[in-house]
């Protein structure tokens, strides 16, 4: 059997909405990435107006610390240095930015298909509640805890009986497309599924009438006072104590006899009732047919307690491919129903107006349309959101990503008209790329726009205004504009109508005068963005490319070996996304430094001489400032050959760095085990083993702090220590502890330890860290604290107790958190473990800040003494019964599947062979990340962005013995680190156009503003080879004589959009477009392979040459065609300047293929021949001297072949049909021949299909269109398999809303001590004369989705499968599962077909099933205690024999090549 694992999480947005959900004062945005749940909060920011990327940070904060001019904050200065002429000036706009903070994020056993707010008076957390809709008719009522800060489930609804379908002839729930509406005053939600059935779910709400909005105490006199509920005998209440009602479900036929047909709903604004607006037709849309005109909009309200509906309005004779109602709010009111072809509102009245946007508009409907043609608008898949209720502006996302804004036209309280006009790219029209999925308003000025296709985006728009309006504005405060919306500044602008329109406007692009923008227009640009890898178009693998401006040899050793590089996206946001597992650095300088084993950078400040001092200080030199931006000094603890331990001190320059002599610096002194500044970078700090010595800047001897105990005369020895100016914690092996302060005359001092538990307790390790969000102290402020004032020390004890105390208090702990050593889901000082319950080995606590520039948060980060990490998020829980911090302080912990590599991997490395365990560090500004680095045998980087939780991720190469932030002049925001073969490397981390945290991965996407569809690498020349679509205007024949009908059709406007296909070369040295080849018109791209192909008939030579699979689509009046082109690569004279542009396609041959598109190639045989799927045959091709491709064989297939694979030399080859299953085949040489071993059902609709050999056995991996992953077998000896004529089905696995549409098969890497390579050890062990064959590769089968999620099909023996599909049910029934979800139905097949369908293949499996990744990635959720009791049940020795098991499963393990 098999294991299905997800690398990736899904990046699709499907949908999104707004709500205060966290509080009642939070402004929460809620995203779904399709069975994803993430919980954003809103954060504004003021940022430089050229600041669109956040990855930008690096290179322009060293950009800002050159020459200041005064007018980049003056926007007198600044107006006037545009009017001048000098366009290098660019101010920092003080409008505000808004970026999106992840709150939490859950992973559901589901698909998400909608989200609602819903206003409950019994919400925990004051604010609304989500509604959850998913795939197979599931509503869940979720809302916020406060005190345990995650969701809870209030109620589940699910309509999935049979009962509920009543006609034996309807297909099942998944065909159809379910939506979910919620009435704006949250009195109930309406749930559309099958095909007219509609799920009412309604909810509690006391004293409704009375408790209205609109209530004007002035107007309407005072407010009725509400009365109390009465109470039964009993002394129960008479209302309901749910927050909602039992729901019903109504037949729309029983609605009105003319909701036949329904297209959408939306419930309205403004009525005492719920009610509805529903677009629905007597008769199936057909646009073949010529109807017109059939639909019809009918408005009902709803009675919940009588379960009645009154119909208030209907309107008929509406164009028929009319597809949406979205519901107005006030002043506009109504409803606006959206065509492909023309915009219609209807307000409460029934009065309707109109207005096409394209010729179209005026031959489908004969319904009265205002005629703006001219726009050429195409709507289909558009998205519409509200930007200003008030001016009735609603802005429009086209399906290319194009913007336009809808205005309507307000007379006294009726609607006049609308009108729709495009935003002018200079105005931020074009800053998106292409369609989107879903809008949602996140307050005044700024919206999100999620997307499937590309990257999803926060929106902020303001107004442009004229020049003396902008000098009124400049006199507001600041902190006041970040929240003020530039509609408030109208009033001004009405003054200012004849004023020079010459002020400069923020664009999206860059600071530059908008010429075409007039006062009082929108003007766009994007805030923020959330990195999509969706969807995922094909995949492939190829040779890491060093880029161009790195030194190879520098980067030896640290670069992966091969890359992963999928085709994602669509349209222009079309890109190219390289992945790799762990950061490879961008390597500055190396250099050989093996007795390195500590490395401590310092920005220190040097002493003012005394000829500088007095009253001419003001004049003090940039060297000796207060603010120390760079690292100065570097001091290095070293142990040579003979074991001799000593330290080092040296200047870190431009260049690099060089030895400093000459100061009281003594190497001889010891081994440094920690260092840094304190007073306020006045005195460095160096912890030896023995004592503590105080530096000036200039490293003169300012103090020396030995290790004594004065009563009983011993020199403990310092393990370990932590810097906190102005404290200093060491903790030494005797585990004891000392805490010293710095005075202000920037002198150490030890500090008594007044409480009797510092000096009787045994320490293990402890930490120090500054509090400047106030979470660990008792009164919780916003307004932030000085600098060394909030420092907290944090201690774990023997016993596994975390103690935490509140500098320089060291009378008692402000907080004991017992049980940290059983790693809790939840830990708090009330926790307590059950008698005997199994604890970890820890061995060190951090507790350090992650993030970005935009946000960053503490977190308590636990090592284990393996060096798997366990992090805990910090949180206070909000109690009118106490604020102490031991009451209120919970710790909860992050999901981290991420496993330590294996020790025996680095057994030999002179790193492990130490005994001294090199702690984690703290980095404040590595790459723009607030990070914490993990030495060792497995080192890795936590990572974190404000868009993320904090992830795990490997730096690439072998283990490293120490770490150190690295910020120089030469080596802005990098590190420092020595690898356990004694290598020092000066590295930065590479942050243009690459994200870690999304993914998990590193993740480089390089745009190509084209439709990718096929992508392959070209292995001698190093290149890439990328099969794009292009739109264009479809162009009727010149000269036809026989459709004379076509010359009046010749000078269309609005013309049709067919794709054209391009051939694009990219060189990897710097990802640029070096060659490009242009197709015939209507000819697109289906398919780019890369095969060994025979050359020469006489030679037998072969080359890797690239095969283009396309198809010629002029209609469905002509036939389709297709061709076979087969390209090499070829070096040629590079361009000037570009030395990578030395590469070319060159055409080889050329195949005209009449019948039928060419939808698949693959490599077959051992003679260098070709398997190419043309149109409904399967052809075996060789390539002939002359450029003809010759037929050698064939097999005749059924429709339409979705992808061909062949098991590399062996000539058994699998074809996927698209509607008639999984044909197995095999091909012979001698002489040329096809022959059909066997195949699955005909009612298989494949969408890949691929091989996944486990030693001797040979299992066929499919997946079809409903999402289900089916394993099949071919298997002759079965006597259900009609000697192989059927293939067996082992197993069906549904893999949900991430459906399969590439595969790729690779070689697997095992970690070390598998039983895979203790066999293989084995059999290399034995006589050379004994004949035995080695044990195959393994091997893992990739997975891709349009969702871009990644995952694996990895084979197990029958062991691993009977212990991890134990694990996987004892875990399923362990962990909590979000929205009420049943993780075992959501793995369960998907019904495929009609009733009555014939299962897709003879049923073979005998109950087993794909076990389930995605559950064992969640194994560290669990506490030690229940680790130990589940891994003993399911026949596990121990938790270490669980983990040894899962590091070679869960993640990208089995890639170690990536």
């Amino acid at each position: 059997m098999q294991c299905y694992t997800e690398l990736t999480p899904p990046t699709a947005v499907t949908h999104s909405l707004a709500l205060p959900f966290t509080s009642a004062q939070s402004n929460n945005l809620v995203v779904a990435r399709a069975s994803l749940l993430q919980i954003f909060t809103k954060s504004v920011s003021a940022e430089f107006d050229n600041a669109r990327n956040p990855q930008n940070v690096q290179s322009q904060s060293s950009k800002l610390t050159g020459h200041y001019d005064s007018r980049i904050n003056d926007d007198d200065g600044l107006e006037a240095s545009f009017l001048g002429g000098d366009a290098m000036i660019i101010r920092s706009d003080r409008s505000s930015y808004t970026k999106l903070v992840l709150v939490a994020e859950y992973p559901l056993s589901g698909t998400v298909t909608g989200l609602a707010r819903v206003k409950l008076p019994t919400c925990k957390s004051g604010g609304e509640a989500l509604l959850l809709a998913f795939k197979d008719a599931k509503l869940s009522l979720v809302e916020w805890d406060p005190q345990k800060h995650t969701i809870y489930t209030t109620v589940v609804h699910y309509y999935e009986q049979d009962e509920l379908q009543r006609v034996p002839w309807a297909a099942p729930l998944s065909s159809y497309v379910n939506f979910l509406a919620a009435d704006p005053g949250s009195r109930c939600a309406a749930l559309r599924f099958g095909a007219r059935n509609l799920a009412i779910l309604q909810f509690s709400h006391n004293d409704e009438d009375i408790e209205m909005d609109d209530w004007d105490e002035e107007l309407d006199g005072p407010r009725p006072v509400k009365e109390m509920s009465t109470t039964l005998v009993n002394g129960t209440s008479s209302s309901e104590d749910t927050p909602y009602s039992s729901s019903f479900v109504l037949r729309l036929s029983n609605l009105d006899p003319s909701l036949i047909h329904p297209v959408h709903l939306a419930f309205l604004h403004e009525y005492r009732e719920p009610t509805f607006g529903i677009l629905s037709s007597t008769m199936a849309p057909s646009a073949s047919l010529g109807r017109k005109d059939h639909l019809s909009y009918m408005v009902f309200t709803l009675d919940l307690k009588q379960k009645a509906s009154t119909t208030i309005l209907s309107v008929g004779g509406l164009p028929q491919d009319l597809w949406r109602v979205i519901a107005l709010p006030a002043p506009v009111g109504g409803a606006l129903l959206v065509g492909t072809n023309e915009l219609i509102h209807v307000d409460q009245s029934g009065k309707s107006h109109g207005v096409g946007v394209n010729t179209f508009a005026r031959h489908t409907t004969s319904f009265g349309l205002v005629d703006q043609s001219d726009l050429d608008l195409r709507l289909e898949g558009c998205d519409i959101e509200v930007l200003s209720a008030e001016n009735g502006e609603l802005l429009m996302v086209l399906n290319d990503g194009r913007l336009a804004l809808i205005s309507f036209r307000i007379d006294g309280r009726t609607v006049a008209g609308l009108s729709i006009r495009l935003v002018l790219p200079e105005a931020g029209g074009s800053i998106v790329d292409t369609c989107v999925s879903t809008l949602s308003r996140l307050g005044k000025g700024c919206l999100f726009a999620g997307s499937e296709d590309g990257d999803s985006l926060v929106i902020g728009w303001t107004r442009k205004h004229s020049h003396v309006s902008k000098k009124k504005r400049s006199t507001q405060d600041d902190s006041l504009d970040l929240d003020t919306d530039d509609e408030d500044f109208d009033d001004m602008d009405d003054d200012d109508l004849y004023a020079d329109d010459s002020a400069l406007v923020p664009q999206a692009l860059a600071a530059t005068h908008n010429a075409g923008v007039k006062t009082g227009d929108l003007v766009f640009r994007v805030h923020d963005k959330l990195v999509t890898l969706a969807p995922i178009k094909d995949i492939a693998i190829g040779q890491n490319v060093i880029p161009s401006d790195e030194d190879p040899t520098s980067s030896k050793m640290v670069a992966s070996d091969l890359s992963l590089v999928c085709a994602v996206g669509r349209g222009n946001a079309g890109s190219v996304a390289i992945i790799n597992r762990e950061i490879q650095p961008r390597v500055i300088g190396h250099f050989e430094f093996p007795e390195a084993r500590g490395f401590w950078t310092i920005a220190a400040q040097k002493p003012v001489p005394k000829a500088l001092q007095g009253d001419k200080g003001a004049s003090i030199d940039a060297e000796y400032a207060t603010s120390v931006q760079r690292d100065t000094f570097m001091i290095v603890s070293k142990i040579d050959l003979d074991g001799y331990e000593t330290s080092d001190v040296y200047a870190l320059t431009g260049a690099g760095f060089e030895a400093l002599t000459g100061t009281e610096f003594e190497p001889a002194a010891g081994f440094t085990v920690e260092a840094g500044t304190m007073g306020s970078s006045h005195r460095i700090i160096q912890v030896l083993k023995a004592e503590v010595r105080s530096y000036d800047g200039n490293f003169g001897l300012s103090q020396i702090l030995p290790m004594l105990d004065e009563e009983t005369g011993a020199e403990p020895r310092v393990v370990s220590a932590s810097i906190a100016d102005p404290f200093l914690l060491l903790v030494r092996d005797d585990s004891s502890i000392c805490v010293a302060k710095m005075d202000k005359n920037l002198e150490l001092e030890e500090l008594d330890k007044d409480h009797v538990g510092l000096v009787t307790t045994r320490w293990l390790t402890g930490c120090l860290y500054e509090d400047t969000t106030s979470i660990f102290t008792d009164v919780q402020t916003d307004k932030g604290s000085k600098p060394g004032e909030n420092i907290v020390m944090f201690l774990l004890s023997g016993t596994g107790a975390l103690y935490v105390y509140a500098l320089p208090d060291l009378t008692q702990p402000v907080c004991v958190v017992e049980g940290l050593s059983y790693v809790p889901p939840i830990l708090s000082a009330g926790y307590s473990a059950r008698r005997g319950s199994a604890k970890e080995a820890l061995t060190e606590i951090l507790v350090a800040d992650l993030g970005d520039t935009t946000s960053s948060s503490p977190f308590l980060i636990v090592r284990h003494a393996n060096d798997d990490l366990t992090i805990y998020e910090p949180f206070r829980i909000t109690s009118e019964a106490s604020t102490e911090l031991s009451k209120s302080l919970h710790f909860q912990k992050i999901t981290n599947a991420r496993l330590a590599k294996s020790p025996v991997e680095v057994a030999d490395d002179e790193a492990e062979q130490q005994p001294r365990n090199v702690p984690l560090r703290r980095c404040a500004d590595v790459g723009g990340f607030k990070t914490v680095f993990l030495p060792g045998a497995s080192p890795s980087f936590i990572m974190k962005s404000s868009k993320t939780l904090p992830k795990v991720i490997g730096l690439q190469g072998g283990g490293v013995r120490t770490m150190s932030p690295f910020h120089t002049e030469g080596c802005e925001r990098g590190f420092i680190y020595a690898d356990s073969y004694g290598i020092a490397r000066v590295s930065q981390i590479p942050t243009d156009d690459t994200s870690y945290a999304e993914i998990g991965m590193s993740l480089k996407k390089v745009p190509l503003g084209a439709d990718i569809n096929s992508i392959a690498y070209h292995t001698p020349s190093t290149t890439w080879v990328v099969g794009c679509d292009t739109l264009e205007s479809f162009e009727l024949p010149k000269e036809d004589d026989y459709h004379k009908e076509w010359q009046a059709e010749k000078d269309l406007t609005f013309k049709p959009r067919v794709e054209r296909g391009l051939i694009k070369l990219i060189n990897p040295s710097n990802w640029t477009v070096v060659d490009e080849v242009e197709l015939e018109s209507c000819e697109t791209v289906m398919c780019v392979e890369t095969l060994n192909l025979e050359i020469s008939e006489s030679t037998n030579e072969r080359k890797q040459l690239i095969v283009v699979g396309t198809a010629v689509s002029r209609g469905e009046d002509l036939p389709i065609r297709g061709h076979i082109f087969v390209y090499d690569v070829v070096e040629v004279i590079p361009k000037p300047g570009r030395p990578e542009t030395n590469k070319r396609l060159k055409l080889v041959a050329k195949e005209d293929i009449p019948r039928g598109a060419v939808t698949a190639l693959s490599e077959i045989g051992s003679q260098g021949l070709m398997l190419v799927a043309q149109g409904q045959k399967c052809m075996v091709r060789g390539l002939k001297e002359d450029g003809s491709l010759l037929p050698v064989a064939f097999m005749d297939m059924s429709c339409y072949v979705t992808s061909v694979r062949e098991l590399k030399g062996t000539g058994l080859c699998l074809m996927a049909d698209a509607v008639k299953g999984v044909w197995f085949a095999g091909y012979t040489e001698e002489p040329y021949k096809m022959i059909l071993l066997g195949k699955s059902s005909t009612t298989l609709e494949v969408l890949t299909a691929d091989f996944l050999p486990d030693g001797n056995e040979l299992s066929i991996v499919a997946s079809d269109s409903d999402g289900n992953i089916l394993v099949l077998q071919f298997d002759p000896d079965h006597p259900k398999s009609l000697g192989g004529h059927l293939l067996l089905h082992r197993t069906t696995f549904s893999a949900g809303a991430h459906i399969p549409t590439k595969s790729l098969l690779l070689p697997r890497t095992l970690p070390p001590g598998h039983e895979l390579l203790a066999n293989q050890a084995a059999v290399n062990g034995k006589d050379a004369n004994e004949d035995e064959d080695p044990p195959p590769q393994p091997q893992t089968l990739l997975l891709a989705s349009p969702t871009g999620l990644l995952a694996t099909m990895i084979p197990l023996s029958e062991q691993e499968y009977r212990r991890l599909s134990s694990l996987a049910s004892q875990l399923s029934t362990s962990l909590t599962h979000f929205a009420g979800l049943n993780p075992k139905a959501y793995r369960a097949p998907a019904s495929t077909g009609s009733v009555g369908r014939q299962p897709p293949v003879v049923d073979a499996g005998i109950g087993r099933n794909v076990v389930d990744g995605a559950l064992l990635a969640r194994w560290n959720e669990l506490g030690a205690g229940r680790k130990a009791e589940i891994a003993g049940r399911v026949g596990f020795s121990g938790v270490d024999e669980v983990r040894a098991t899962l590091e070679s499963i869960l993640g990208a393990a089995g890639l170690g090549y990536l």
